[in-house]
């Protein structure tokens, strides 16, 4: 039985994720859908899904049940879940435990709920269904084979985790796929973390300093998008070679120190906490916006920012205002949580064709192979990131050039 708000919204849900289900937005999961609905590869198993939840996660979520599996959902975000994505997905008959703003109290029990009925496969985003199948959850673990990990968070996490032999069934790194990082974190990251914020605040880009820390493939993604935007952008990080790749790139590299007194929009996509703190605050121009895109609320610190302000107040839909002694406002974008995702739409559907059909490739290679594996975290097979290019290409109807024999036998020759 499910956990949602409102029954009601069910037929809004259902249009969104029709939309999104249209074989020119997600052609890739389009062509798997029918492949499982004949082949029933998940018939008699369960799987546990929390990922951000909304249109595209849903459609999923409804591919994984085509393909004979009990499935069980929840959010990863409590301020991402659509209230009207849980009412389609109970509509449909679907395990749902989830509602848009829940507590921190209600979040855990959410999670708790969807790993009650003892999954064989959890597909994870950012580590949450993981730490409690190893912490108070620990008996709905019985039945495990394995599971597959979304996003760069939860993969370093599991590294760590792996690193001190305290992972005790195979996870899949769906995040390291190239059809994943390459394109999801860049690509989908860049857009609609600039939608979001565009929409939310109305204002122009063109012309502001916007400090971008990190140069991973997100927060690259995000610099690229503000230059072609006409930004002055400014990039900050810890790792040296990637402070080389963005000045060759073509962006400004400072100390988050200095860009702090000159930047208009801060964006952090580092994945690390604290990346803008206190002593940022006191030389920040006034009415700058601070946003994060990555995947939990600790980037911007906002325990320090409200310590230093007077008073915080909701100057529009996910705008706080914190207000200086000095007189200064410094604007946090969506509670400081993932930006495109909270106060915008998440990823472009065409996007998430690509980063699902990892998702559910991965879940079918944990539920045929993985007994055989050993706990670990995993990368995935080389022809599953293979064939989901190949489909995504003939959907796009782009060219690929294949190697004649006397090539490909050249590259394998010494010279």
């Amino acid at each position: 039985m499910s956990l949602i708000r409102d029954k009601s919204l069910a037929e809004a849900g259902k249009k969104k994720i029709n939309w999104v289900k249209e074989k020119e937005f997600m052609p890739v999961l389009s062509q798997l859908e029918q492949r499982f609905v004949k082949e029933q590869p998940f018939a008699g198993l369960k799987i546990a899904i929390s990922i951000h939840l909304e249109a595209k996660t849903a459609y999923l979520g409804l591919l994984l049940r085509a393909g004979g599996a009990d499935v069980a959902i929840t959010g990863s975000n409590v301020l991402s879940t659509k209230d009207e994505i849980c009412a389609a997905l109970d509509a449909y008959g679907m395990n749902v435990f989830a509602w848009h703003n829940a507590t921190p109290e209600e979040y855990k029990a959410h999670l708790i709920k969807t790993l009650e009925f003892c999954p064989n496969i959890i597909i994870d985003d950012g580590g949450d269904l993981v730490n409690l199948l190893h912490g108070e959850c620990k008996e709905y673990a019985k039945d495990i084979i394995g599971g597959c990990e979304e996003t760069t968070t939860g993969i370093l996490r599991l590294r760590a985790r792996a690193a001190q032999d305290h992972l005790d069934f195979p996870m899949m790194a769906v995040n390291d796929a190239n059809c994943k990082h390459l394109f999801d974190n860049r690509h989908g990251t860049g857009q609609s973390v600039w939608d979001a914020i565009m929409y939310t605040t109305n204002i122009m880009v063109t012309g502001k300093v916007v400090v971008v820390a990190g140069y991973g493939f997100c927060s690259s993604g995000i610099a690229m998008r503000a230059k072609g935007l006409g930004a002055r952008v400014v990039v900050t990080e810890v790792n040296p070679f990637r402070c080389l790749e963005a000045c060759m790139d073509g962006f400004e590299v400072l100390k988050m120190d200095d860009a702090a007194k000159i930047g208009d929009i801060f964006i952090s996509a580092t994945g690390c906490k604290d990346v803008i703190g206190a002593r940022h605050y006191k030389v920040m121009k006034n009415n700058v916006l601070l946003a994060n895109a990555g995947h939990f609320d600790v980037e911007v610190n906002k325990v320090e920012l409200a310590e230093m302000s007077e008073r915080i107040e909701n100057r529009k839909p996910f705008i706080d205002g914190y207000y200086l002694p000095d007189g200064r406002v410094i604007n946090v974008l969506a509670d400081g949580r993932l930006v495109n995702i909270v106060a915008g739409n998440g990823h472009p559907a065409d996007i998430m064709d690509l980063s699902f059909a990892i998702q559910a490739l991965s879940a079918l290679h944990v539920a045929k192979h993985g007994k055989d594996l050993k706990p670990g975290l995993y990368d995935i097979p080389e022809n599953i990131d293979y064939d989901v290019a190949i489909m995504k290409l003939e959907a796009m109807g782009l060219g690929l050039d294949t190697l004649t024999p006397e090539q490909a036998a050249y590259l394998k020759s010494e010279g």
